[in-house]
């Protein structure tokens, strides 16, 4: 059976200029100070690694590998940390990076976890926000790339059953 056809949600160059605005407004509010960026694994490296580059202030790069749909459409809600930090966070000024942010929880459980680590400031960044499946109170996100609809969504660096990570723009099947 044939794939389903991609729906285009955001073309490579939106989600480039996203990007930098992003970037931009990051070094801003960051200015005077090193951030410890940490990319969540393994949707945000895209993201991640082209923010980091938008970034003009000295950083730090960090990775932690979390899951919670495993290779299913929809999260288990059981939140994983499936490779954790090798170096400590404590006094650091601290950016999560996500690739999408949808019922909250593992958004939820990785700043109450990160926080216990004691670093001077924590926040969060996502390139996508689906603020319509949150099913966590008080989650508050520093920046948003793009608010979206309830779609599964796939590509730059959001898989489908592992595969098209790789696809330059983000893209959804219609139903």
């Amino acid at each position: 059976m044939p794939k389903k056809t991609l729906e285009t949600l955001f073309t490579e160059e939106r989600i480039q200029q996203r990007v930098q605005d992003l970037g931009e407004l990051i070094t801003q509010d960051y200015r005077g100070k090193e951030l410890t960026i940490l990319i969540i694994l393994k949707g945000g490296f895209l993201f991640g690694a082209d923010l980091c580059r938008a970034i003009t202030i000295p950083t730090y790069i960090e990775f932690l590998g979390v899951s919670s749909y495993g290779h299913e459409e929809k999260s288990t809600g059981i939140v994983q940390i499936t490779q954790d930090l090798k170096y400590s966070i404590a006094g650091q000024d601290v950016l999560i990076v996500e690739d999408i942010v949808d019922t909250g929880r593992t958004m939820a459980y990785l700043l109450a976890n990160l926080k216990t680590r004691k670093p001077r400031s924590i926040q969060a960044c996502t390139l996508l926000n689906k603020e319509s499946k949150r099913c966590v109170d008080g989650l508050e996100l520093a920046y948003t790339g793009f608010e979206i609809e309830d779609h599964f969504v796939i590509g730059y660096g959001l898989d489908d059953k592992g595969q098209d990570r790789n696809l330059p723009y983000i893209g959804y099947y219609p139903s």
